[in-house]
């Protein structure tokens, strides 16, 4: 005998279920697809010279949180941060240090991530 009636449609609840899991709470910060490709790329470079290794994304209330890591068991070395209350004062980026300075805070991402991605340079 079967708890499920007849007329549910079981993979409908499953289905629903997923969408719920898939998208994040609606009262979350969350970086868009542009700004976490661009935080993506510059993780990818890091890592390729060795310096990175590990990464964590927070989506919070009041902000949204990428911090990256030189090993997993360490606290992070920098965290990204997109605050969308400082938009119209400070800047919504800020790369904030292990030490809890708040190494550089704007509008744009791309110049707020210049602080840490060292490009090439000739000596």
């Amino acid at each position: 005998m079967s708890l499920i009636s007849e007329d549910a449609d079981p993979s409908g609840s499953h289905a629903a279920a997923r969408a719920a899991v898939a998208s994040p709470a609606p009262n979350r910060v969350t970086f868009n697809r542009v700004e976490l490709n661009r935080i993506l790329n510059l993780y990818g470079r890091m890592v390729a010279d060795g310096e990175w290794r590990d990464y964590a994304i927070d989506f919070l209330r009041d902000r949204a949180v990428f911090s990256v890591f030189r090993r997993s068991s360490e606290i992070p070395l920098y965290r990204i941060e997109k605050d969308p209350r400082l938009a119209r004062k400070q800047g919504m980026y800020s790369v904030i240090s292990a030490t809890g300075l708040i190494l550089r805070r704007g509008q744009e991402l791309d110049r707020v991530l210049l602080v840490i991605d060292r490009k090439l340079a000739l000596v």
